[in-house]
């Protein structure tokens, strides 16, 4: 809804635009709190200044939440449970960025559905990932953007939600991060835990995903051939296909990674379903919270966040080192390893 200013302040660990190594320290006020507390008595002991929940949202966290933690109050869960905790994620996803960008590697995202209508594109990664930026529902088709729009304001008119997909990327990754002796080192598994721990992520697939399961294997793996001008992030050969996205047995192959998520309607309904009421277990209409129709533009954002913090924990598994000139150092012998692979066989 863009009702509230999202300014990071950063309190510890940071030191003239540098990290101290001390742990990094961010803080995200909410300036919409006040809303909460007006009509709160002045006597701080007192705990009746906003309403029990009880009528919980099918789709949400009330209900599972409420029972697991046997609270008579949903209100606990639903604001831990809230998309709201995400723009810390966000944050933190941002510094991973930074450090990524030192070897120039780029993430980015765009939506591809929104609500049943779909986007053109194509893999030009980065040119998508600038038309997004420029786009109010971060997509980057511009008919298919109209479409969408209109679908919003109609759902909007009716009371509904809409859910939808986006697609996050990255480029210039080395071949190498992440492994396959270990289940929990897979690069595929740890991304998906983190995309997958987005609220009201229902599923995601990297490169061509669900696919896979139709097609012959001639038409899923990508061929791999010597490479004329010499690629070192690669190995030193090409693809003319990125089916899987950039990673196979759990290891970046140094084309560019991108998983597609798909996002569920937000529970919240302005026309609300049907539910019980928490406290009698009698028939209900589930409760209004402030809400908005779609959120799918947002949720690519946090899952470039989460892509980043991976990302950056892999590159710094791989290359080690102290400093970000000692990771550089590290890295570029690797890749020197790699560039003369071919000639001392």
């Amino acid at each position: 809804m863009a009702i509230e200013t999202d300014t990071v302040e950063f309190v510890g660990g940071v030191r003239w635009g540098r990290t101290t190594g001390a742990p990094l320290a961010m803080v995200i006020h909410n300036k919409d709190w006040k809303n909460w507390t007006e009509g709160m008595s002045a006597d701080p002991s007192y705990a009746g200044s906003i309403e029990p929940l009880t009528n919980v949202r099918p789709g949400h966290a009330d209900l599972p939440g409420a029972l697991k933690y046997s609270l008579s109050d949903a209100r606990d869960v639903l604001e831990r449970s809230s998309a709201r905790e995400t723009a810390s994620r966000v944050a933190a996803g941002a510094v991973a960025k930074i450090l990524l960008e030192f070897f120039d590697i780029r993430i980015g995202s765009f939506v591809d559905t929104l609500g049943g209508v779909s986007a053109g594109w194509n893999d030009d990664w980065e040119a998508l990932a600038a038309i997004a930026e420029d786009s109010a529902l971060r997509m980057a088709d511009a008919d298919a953007e109209k479409a969408a729009i209109a679908l919003i304001d109609k759902a909007k008119s009716s009371g509904d939600t809409l859910g939808g997909s986006f697609v996050c990327f990255a480029t210039g990754l080395p071949v190498g991060l992440g492994s396959h002796v270990q289940w929990a080192t897979r690069l595929e598994g740890r991304i998906g835990q983190a995309i997958l721990s987005i609220p009201a992520i229902k599923a995601i697939e990297f490169g061509i995903g669900f696919a896979v399961a139709k097609l012959p294997g001639s038409k899923v793996h990508d061929e791999i051939f010597p490479s004329e001008a010499g690629n070192a992030l690669t190995g030193n050969v090409s693809r003319k296909t990125n089916r899987a996205g950039g990673l196979e047995g759990g290891i970046t192959n140094g084309e560019p990674l991108w998983v597609r998520a798909a996002m569920k309607p937000i529970p919240t309904l302005m026309r609300p379903l049907k539910t019980v009421d928490l406290a009698t277990g009698r028939p209900s209409s589930a409760s209004k919270e402030r809400s908005d129709v779609c959120a799918v533009p947002a949720a690519s954002v946090v899952g470039e966040a989460m892509l980043a913090v991976e990302l950056a924990k892999a590159l710094k598994e791989k290359t080690g080192g102290d400093s970000v000139a000692e990771m550089k150092r590290n890295l570029d012998a690797y890749l020197e390893s790699l560039s003369g692979r071919w000639s001392r066989i």
